[in-house]
């Protein structure tokens, strides 16, 4: 499996598609779930819906859609944000910055991989030796 960066969508049911999901009580705990009006969410942020966008635009983040076709946020995407947000404050130009996070992301993922190779090597060499 190729390592996966913040753009990339998930599977269908983990709200990362661009429709929002149904609303269930269960959605309140789901990170990925669309819960943020931009401008709740730029707030959130302390920045402007123009960031946001800016973001939106350079392919970091894709927010989801309501039915009535406005920009929602999830959790997820504002930990994201913020990042950005904070790489953007140190003075990294907005597109770097969105590269940046994707190459950290797709890091993260790989050593994740490298991680569980390394644990099923370990268990195949455990059970070649008890037996």
């Amino acid at each position: 499996m190729p390592p996966r960066n913040p753009r990339t969508p998930r599977p269908a049911g983990t709200g990362r598609s661009h429709e929002a999901p149904a609303h269930t009580l269960d959605s309140l705990d789901d990170d990925d779930y669309p819960a943020f009006t931009m401008g709740r969410a730029a707030a959130m942020l302390d920045t402007t819906p123009a960031f946001l966008r800016a973001i939106g635009d350079a392919g970091l983040i894709t927010p989801l859609r309501s039915e009535g076709a406005h920009r929602r946020y999830s959790r997820y995407q504002l930990r994201i944000a913020a990042r950005a947000r904070e790489l953007v404050d140190q003075g990294t130009p907005i597109e770097a910055a969105c590269r940046i996070i994707v190459l950290e992301d797709q890091l993260e993922e790989a050593l994740r991989m490298n991680e569980e190779l390394r644990r099923g090597e370990e268990g195949a060499r455990e059970a070649t030796s008890d037996a």
